[in-house]
């Protein structure tokens, strides 16, 4: 039984920090922050180069 609970207990956590990080910061990139790569989107360089 404790078992059950402590598995409901960490989705109902998960769930509510996973919809409060969503409307404080977002979840997701823009269409051309993907494109373009998150290395120079985030932090202004490129991951590697090749």
């Amino acid at each position: 039984m404790s078992l059950v609970v402590a598995m409901v207990w960490s989705f109902v956590v998960s769930v509510i920090a996973f919809k409060l990080a969503g409307m404080i910061v977002g979840l997701r990139v823009t269409a051309d922050e993907a494109s373009e790569g998150l290395d120079l989107a985030s932090h202004g360089e490129r991951g590697y180069n090749l």
